[in-house]
């Protein structure tokens, strides 16, 4: 059998990450954001779910080359509001499910605030395969089911210092 090196790896639900940064008035780079989990949290691989909507092209190739695994999800449109709907948190579980079974996976940080991934925190941590929530909402916005399993939570509005894009002139 291959030996298979473990490793720590990020799941990030970008629809969850981006809806919450807007509200943050700041705007996230990602490039940097990257690199900060690297240093901060020893991720090796990082996926971002994320729908996948053709106007937004620029946006995959600047994740991409941030240093990103992108992972697809077919968007469907909401009638009458016409809204892009792209649900990429089941395959963000399971996704995660598979790292851990497959032995890929070392340690999990997971780049949410959304309380729909505490049972998959959970049970990573009964495996001591859990590292932190890294919750982009604020304190107060953070799910409390994430909150109840009394893991580690960083609030990336902590960081804002370092994660902010900076305006060039």
């Amino acid at each position: 059998m291959k030996n298979i090196k473990k490793v720590n790896i990020a799941y990030i639900d970008a629809a969850n990450l981006h809806k919450v940064a807007q509200s943050l008035e700041w705007e996230l780079d990602y490039a940097r954001f990257r690199v900060w989990l690297k240093d901060k949290y020893n991720v090796d691989k990082a996926y971002i779910f994320i729908g996948l909507i053709p106007r937004y092209t620029a946006l995959y190739t600047y994740l991409s080359e941030s240093g990103f695994t992108l992972v697809y999800k077919e968007v469907v449109y909401q009638n009458g509001s016409g809204t892009p709907k792209g649900n990429c948190d089941t395959d963000l579980i399971m996704k995660a499910m598979e790292d851990f079974y497959e032995g890929r996976l070392n340690r999990a940080v997971l780049v949410s605030s959304d309380g729909d991934y505490a049972p998959l925190v959970k049970k990573l941590q009964e495996a001591d395969a859990f590292e932190v929530i890294v919750s982009p909402a604020l304190t107060e916005k953070c799910s409390i089911l994430l909150k109840k399993l009394n893991s580690k939570i960083a609030y990336l509005h902590d960081q804002k210092t370092v994660l902010q894009k900076k305006i060039r002139n």
